[in-house]
């Protein structure tokens, strides 16, 4: 079992304070080891443009080891483009590889969801829900209790982690920022009842000196000049007033940290505003903005520059009530400058969280899956670590050809492809394909230099079958006998082959001078099904058309093994249509006997059966049906009675649901030789043969 490495951050609305979550879990995990990643799968512009500000200020403030453009994935608009033009695929892949590579230079990766801010907010939630899934990360929810009853933020945030465990994601916080210091206990309350225990349930007052935006940020947001005080832009604006009444009465609105908005001639408010703040019968101002683009008369500024002011005075082209509409819309951010706010986020998460609580979550986090696409990045990262070399016989055929030049460009295996040499090459120029005789060993059975070779090999191990010299001559110019005899001598790793032919054509050779492994008597076949959610492994969809039950409990453990070697858990389902003790009848049997060899041959591996489908994938139906069994409800590698329920199931799942089927991947053979249907799709070939390269790694 792997140890988590990570935990995302999830919202479902702009300025919920997650700032202050994500800096105190990296302050937190920063006590426990130095080498702390962050990634923002989606930022909202490019570096260039403009730094994400949660970003710069973990990597300044707590010196992290990661580079700025490592952070993130996509800008949100190459985001939004993709996903307008159907590429969401596309999005996961990429976020799934970069995550990947900070996974393995760093101890723990703190990621962070989306801000919902400007277009294209529709998709964000969902798509933060299948980022989290894909990444097998664990999730803490964020929310913002701002303007709303206990009631209302009771129901968001189970609506907000129903969503997320809907799709199998797992949460393990909830954190209720931002709520009236009047409202605390009711909240506190209201939510404790209605979130299960499981999960750590915060909630967090309203902190004023975090909601405040800086005379800085204030500057930033109008693009407004600095008359004087520059020194002092850090002032917090806990308030604003608009200043264009009377003195007497002006004054009268004064509160600590207040903004002072009034048009550049008012003179008379702006000497008051400098007044009030040196008198010590009145608090401090934080600023002071002057609207309308008034120059301020000689003899005013004669006056403030002869004072101490400690106030920063800006101004802006723009009319009063502009101006202030623009303030009154600004959102505070902490900025690597923000130390003191940095610090109180810190203190704020230490004080609320349940720190210790935290901690044993991520440490015991088991992520319950894996998802087809984290699955199929998986794969292809196995076969790149050794390359393999794997050979095509049909290299006339199109779909061959470019997935053998996808291969080839990701650097994922060697690839041979047989056949003429004129015929190739003419089909590689017409299709613009980048395979080339420098990347990609093309040869014709008839012309091979080991062509003599193989026929007296083939001649000597089929002797004892009477198969004469020239039949095994002829039997070589057929690219499947050549192809798998380049297997048997070692030329080649492994070799995929059916896009043209029948199943025996391919596996014929393979039986007859490849054989099975030692201590087995059966080659049988899986299918990786990637569903939507999971990936399971079916057997035997493809190969035996009626096992016995000795044949069918070594299908099973061949498939669980095989599980096992591709990272899935096996939790063994032998199939029929009766569960438990329920059903009698001989094929009920065959499956009851089965399993029984399964669990006295291979005592380490979980088996259930017999089994009904739904009870072996439904958790409702499978505690229903078998409350005891540790199988049933969440199967993964499913074993079907024969041929004709394991071929139309496994067809019926791919087309209803849309799943990938990676496969057959036949089993039990000395050497991998793979066998593609006549319908199969470029896809299909890349991923079968990465799957025939990991085999052959062993």
């Amino acid at each position: 079992m792997e140890t988590n490495k990570s935990i995302f951050i999830a919202t479902t609305q702009p300025f919920s304070g997650k700032s202050i979550i994500a800096l105190g879990l990296v302050d937190m995990l920063l006590a426990k080891s130095h080498n702390i990643g962050y990634f923002k799968p989606i930022v909202n512009h490019a570096p260039d443009v403009k730094k994400d500000a949660h970003i710069e200020t973990l990597i300044k403030h707590f010196k992290l080891p990661i580079q700025y453009n490592n952070t993130y994935a996509f800008t949100k608009e190459a985001a939004n483009q993709l996903v307008e033009n159907g590429l969401q695929g596309e999005i996961i892949d990429t976020i799934i590889s970069k995550y990947k590579s900070l996974e393995e230079k760093y101890d723990f990766t703190v990621i962070e969801g989306s801000d919902f801010l400007g277009e294209g907010t529709a998709f964000e939630f969902d798509g933060n829900v299948m980022i989290a899934k894909n990444l097998g990360t664990p999730v803490m929810i964020v929310l913002s209790g701002e303007g709303k009853t206990a009631s209302q933020i009771a129901t968001a945030a189970n609506v907000t982690i129903n969503s997320f465990k809907s799709r199998k994601v797992k949460v393990i916080a909830v954190v209720i920022n931002k709520v009236e210091t009047s409202q605390l206990d009711e909240v506190r309350a209201v939510v404790s009842t209605q979130v299960k225990k499981d999960i750590i349930c915060t909630v967090i007052p309203t902190i004023k000196e975090l909601k405040s935006p800086s005379m800085k940020e204030i500057k930033d947001h109008l693009g407004a000049d600095v008359l004087f005080g520059g020194d002092y832009l850090a002032n917090p604006v806990d308030h604003f007033i608009f200043g264009a009444m009377q003195i007497s009465n002006f004054l009268n609105h004064i509160r600590a940290n207040v903004l002072i908005v009034t048009p550049g001639d008012r003179a008379d408010i702006i000497m008051a505003s400098l007044q009030a703040n040196q008198s010590k019968n009145y608090p401090k101002i934080a600023g002071i903005v002057l609207t309308g683009g008034f120059e301020i008369a000689d003899s005013v500024i004669k006056l403030i520059k002869g004072a101490d002011i400690r106030v920063p005075i800006l101004r802006v082209e723009e009319p009063s009530f502009y101006a202030a509409t623009k303030v009154a819309s600004i959102h505070s951010r902490i900025t690597p400058e923000s130390i003191e706010k940095i610090h109180i986020a810190t203190d704020t998460f230490r004080k609320y969280i349940d720190v210790d609580r935290l901690e044993k979550e991520l440490v015991k986090f088991n992520s319950s899956g894996i998802t087809p696409r984290m699955f199929q990045y998986q794969l292809v990262s196995w076969a790149r670590n050794k390359k393999k070399h794997i050979v095509l016989p049909e290299g006339i055929d199109e779909r061959i050809l470019k997935a053998a030049d996808r291969l080839v460009r990701q650097g994922i295996v060697n690839v041979t492809l047989l056949g003429n040499l004129n015929d190739i090459t003419g089909t590689i120029n017409r299709l613009g394909l980048q395979l080339t005789q420098d990347n990609c060993q093309i040869i014709d059975p008839h012309d091979s230099i080991f062509f003599e070779d193989y026929a007296q090999t083939l001649f000597e191990l089929r002797k004892g079958k009477n198969m004469p010299l020239e039949v095994a001559r002829d039997l070589m110019t057929d690219v499947s006998y050549f192809g798998t005899m380049m297997v048997h001598k070692g030329h080649a790793d492994g070799m995929v082959s059916g896009a043209m032919h029948t199943t025996a054509h391919t596996i014929r050779p393979a039986l007859q001078f490849i054989k099975t492994k030692p201590g087995i008597s059966l080659v049988s076949s899986i299918f990786f099904m990637c569903l939507p959610d999971r990936v399971t492994v079916f057997g035997d969809c493809a190969i035996n058309i009626n096992p016995t039950a000795e044949e069918l409990a070594e299908i099973a453990i061949s498939s669980a093994d095989t599980a096992t070697k591709f990272g899935i858990e096996p939790r063994v389902a032998m199939l029929s249509y009766s569960s438990g003790a329920s059903g009698t009848g001989e094929d009920v049997e065959k499956v009851r006997t089965a399993t029984e060899l399964v669990r006295q041959n291979r005592k380490d591996i979980k088996v259930e059966g017999p089994i009904q489908y739904d009870a072996a994938v439904d958790p409702l139906t499978g505690k229903q049906k078998m409350p005891d069994s540790e199988v049933a409800g969440q199967a993964s590698v499913l074993i079907f009675p024969d041929l004709n329920t394991g071929n139309n199931t496994y067809k019926a799942v791919q087309r209803e649901t849309g799943a990938i089927a990676i496969g057959p991947m036949l089993q039990g053979l000395n050497k991998p030789v793979n066998d593609l249907s006549r319908g199969c799709t470029v896809d299909d070939i890349f991923n079968t043969v990465v799957i025939t390269a990991i085999q052959a790694q062993e």
